[in-house]
């Protein structure tokens, strides 16, 4: 049994589905949701159980949803008899933790770098699971350091690199500003946590010096004062908010670099749907995830501080990295010397081709080792470890 609240677009639902369908092949494959409501992927052919208990907004409310929650998945992990139920983010974590049955195992997939921080629900959740999964190596070491739990394993993302390049080609996006120009992208909701306002004011700085460059922002939300401040900065009409699109690796095709400034991550799909593509990715070296993706070996916390401190930028193995901005909200015009730092970093390499062509080059390959083949043999040997059935 596989567990997810919802299947909008994001980067975990995407991971639950995916799971799914490589692990048909060798296991019977239960999808349990929260709500079927605003589905943003193709179900066909999976067993979908939809719970019809959606999300609440009062926290009375709330409390009471995850008690229904609760009482509704044990009883079908009762029906079902699942040997293994493996939950996706906080929320479906939560409920598969609370749900615990005798003969149902109870693996919880840790998403983002939020969830380890959560010291309540983790003190929980180390008393009531027998597996977590973590998303990067990072989140993993923690566990151990601050929880003394050692029953895990680090699973990157799984992608299906040639997919992702055949609909990149299936069908043209339509940018206001024709072919011609030099796109920078990104993805994400529009939420605190993925820092945009930082974007906006490096890609100002970045305009200035390549009139011909242009921003794409994928995502869900208004980015109402993300627009405001696009106004503020006079490049309105050099960015495309660009909305939430179920063809986004069409848009993704059409840029040259990929940017990525959240305050922290789990494992950053979009980043390596980008390199997949052949984008050149400069990130923030956020916790977690861009460090393991684009340095051939992440370096220790003191190491990173040195760095730094010497060089303000890391040219990694497969892309560039910088320290991460200030996660307090600042949709003023004042542009912090970190927000320099990384248009310095994107000038650079739209001024030098060859360097550019370097990283494209290079993220290219990395993102072909996050191979579906790499995720299914981990997870046969996690389910052969705990004695679990395949065919």
């Amino acid at each position: 049994m596989l567990m997810v609240p919802m299947l909008h677009q994001g980067g975990y639902e995407r991971v639950c589905l995916t799971t799914a369908r490589v692990l048909e092949p060798f296991c019977d494959v239960t999808v349990v949701i929260f709500d079927s409501a605003d589905i943003a992927y193709d179900v066909s052919g999976l067993k979908i159980v939809d719970i019809g208990l959606g999300v609440k907004k009062r926290k009375l409310s709330k409390i009471i949803n995850i008690i229904r929650r609760t009482l509704r998945v044990r009883k079908l992990k009762k029906e079902l008899a699942p040997e293994v139920v493996y939950s996706f983010g906080p929320t479906a974590n939560m409920v598969n933790a609370f749900s615990r049955t005798k003969t149902a195992k109870v693996w919880l997939g840790l998403r983002s770098y939020d969830d380890v921080r959560d010291k309540i629900k983790m003190r929980l959740f180390v008393k009531l699971a027998d597996l977590m999964i973590c998303c990067t190596r990072q989140m993993e070491t923690e566990l151990h350091d601050n929880y003394q739990f050692y029953q895990t394993t680090t699973l990157y993302n799984l992608f299906d690199i040639e997919a992702i390049q055949r609909e990149a080609y299936a069908q043209e996006a339509i940018l206001p500003w024709g072919d011609e120009a030099i796109c920078l992208i990104s993805m994400g909701r529009d939420a605190e946590v993925k820092g945009f306002w930082h974007m906006l004011k490096v890609f100002s700085l970045v305009h200035d010096h390549v009139p011909d460059a242009r921003l794409v922002i994928l995502g869900a939300g208004s980015f109402d004062e993300c627009r405001e401040l696009a106004a503020k900065l006079g490049i309105q009409n050099h960015v495309c908010f660009a909305g939430m699109q179920t063809a986004p690796y069409s848009y993704l095709r059409k840029a040259a670099v990929y940017l990525l400034t959240s305050r922290n991550e789990g494992f950053p799909n979009a980043i390596v749907e980008g390199m997949a593509l052949g984008l050149a990715a400069v990130s923030v070296d956020c916790r977690t995830g861009p460090a393991e993706i684009l340095l051939e070996k992440p370096p220790t916390e003191a190491e990173r501080q040195k760095r730094y401190l010497e060089d303000k930028i890391i040219w990694g193995d497969y892309g560039v990295l910088l320290p991460v901005m200030d996660a307090e909200e600042d949709y003023d015009i004042h542009i912090s010397e970190a927000e320099k730092n990384m248009a310095a970093a994107v000038l650079k390499l739209l001024d030098d081709r060859e360097l550019l062509k370097k990283y494209q080059e290079a993220a290219a390959l990395r993102a072909k080792d996050f191979t579906y083949e790499a995720y299914v043999n981990h997870l046969m040997s996690l389910f052969d470890a705990a004695n679990v059935t395949v065919q």
